[in-house]
């Protein structure tokens, strides 16, 4: 008994040594940018997943799935469970992802507000909307069939916040600008300078790849001239003629139906996860490889369950114009990097969010800041292993489909007054992508 006592005691010591270790090499300091060795910053925006609700299941990370329980407004007690077989969730309401579901949720810091009155408002018809369960239901590793592989094999962040405690325009224009100028999804042409920009006026290439519709319609005209269709993508990645930072985005529309490929619910998540696998099967068959990062995440929550609270972060003057008025940064949600300079079945646990990879796009290319927030963020190249990249790149056997038919029209995702909202704010930008001059849309 004594020795099991010993062995206990060094198995704890040991586990903290390695985080001391983990958190010690998170924050070793960069080298100059010049030799940071990649050329090519590759950054996939999903939609709508959690940490916790996808990648909680994974060992070393803070993660939380089985066993968790949370309160209605009515004190009934409700168990996190498992999903799959269901892929899809087309019994159930799309979780509330607003900026006021957002603070419901967060429940002044309890992170426990997913079942309460509220936490899906509909202002139209229900403002004290609730979630059901499905907000507090989870995916594992088998369910996930691209992620499930990928994850262990490279790097993921379990601190990776979205930007902002609201939906799915504002953190996108994060991603863009390091800020947004609006809270909700409205389809108003922004003025605010973007990463592109930058690039364009230090004479560095960008490219934004989309499969239906260009979110940078939203900034007019503008950026029409770099963004092209994702099958430009797949063949400048063959050709080894990737820009120095491309973002790309997956098909969007049809959401309501279950047939989208972006895992906003109600789409198949095994749509997803091909369309995930099909861009890491590219970059990794690309004479770019070598030299080349990427980076998956998602842009928000979307009202999935996770245990850990947001915190605060500065607000830029555009958010604080938007009305702004806590910086609350946006629940976790799952980031894996993917690279030759990625560190293989890493778990870096320091605080990142979308600026993060602004930032780190900015200090290896000699980019000025676009706001406070990316100014002041940690820098996601601070996870990678510059100085020994390994360019071995396993393929992994994932599904292509096709997978489910569309969710039943009479059913619940069909006739979900947030399904039908998103579907408005899609068809609003799908005007504003014509108007503007985008080819490719569809």
């Amino acid at each position: 008994m004594r020795l099991l006592y010993r062995f206990a005691i060094y198995a704890s010591l040991l586990a903290s040594f390695a985080a001391s270790v983990e958190q010690t090499r998170a924050q070793t300091p960069l080298p100059p940018p010049e030799t940071a060795g990649f050329e090519h910053v590759i950054v996939v925006m999903m939609e709508n997943r959690s940490f916790d609700h996808f990648l909680g299941w994974m060992p070393g990370a803070n993660g939380k799935q089985i066993g968790l329980t949370y309160l209605d407004s009515k004190g009934a007690a409700h168990l996190t469970h498992p999903l799959a077989p269901d892929y899809q969730g087309c019994g159930f309401l799309d979780p509330g992802h607003s900026y006021n579901d957002g603070r419901v949720q967060y429940d002044n810091g309890g992170a426990d507000g997913w079942l309460l009155d509220g936490s899906d408002e509909d202002l139209t018809n229900n403002p004290k909307q609730a979630n059901d369960i499905y907000a507090i239901g989870y995916y594992g590793k088998d369910d996930l069939a691209f992620l499930g592989q990928a994850g262990p094999a490279f790097t993921v962040c379990d601190n990776y916040f979205s930007a902002i405690l609201s939906a799915t325009y504002p953190n996108r224009f994060y991603m863009h600008a390091a800020q947004t100028d609006r809270l909700s999804n409205t389809s108003t042409t922004s003025t605010l300078p973007t990463i592109w920009s930058r690039l364009e006026e230090k004479g560095l290439s960008g490219r934004y790849y989309f499969s239906d519709l260009p979110f940078l319609a939203l900034w007019g005209t503008r950026y029409a001239n770099i963004s092209k269709p994702f099958s430009q993508f797949l063949a400048d990645a063959m050709a080894g003629t990737l820009p120095n930072v491309a973002f790309i985005d997956p098909r969007f529309e049809d959401e309501g139906s279950g047939t989208s490929g972006d895992d906003h619910p109600h789409a198949d998540i095994r749509t997803g996860e091909a369309f995930l696998n099909q861009i890491y099967d590219a970059l990794r068959g690309s004479p770019d490889w070598s030299k080349t990062v990427l980076i998956i995440t998602y842009d928000e929550w979307g009202g999935f369950f996770d245990h850990v609270p947001p915190p605060l972060a500065p607000i830029p003057t555009a958010t604080a114009t938007a009305g702004d008025a806590d910086g609350r940064l946006g629940f976790r949600v799952p980031c894996v990097i993917i690279s030759p300079y990625a560190r293989r079945g890493a778990i870096p646990h320091g605080q990142y969010d979308h600026t993060s990879i602004l930032k780190m796009i900015e200090w290896r290319f000699g980019l000025p800041a676009l706001s406070n927030r990316d100014s002041s963020a940690n820098n996601l190249a601070e996870v990678l292993t510059l100085s020994a990249p390994d360019s071995n790149a396993p393929a992994f056997t994932v599904p292509t489909g096709p997978f489910n038919p569309a969710c039943p029209p009479a059913g619940v995702a069909a006739n979900d007054p947030e399904a039908a909202e998103w579907k408005d704010d899609l068809a609003a930008l799908r005007s504003l992508a014509l108007q503007s001059g985008f080819k490719g849309v569809k």
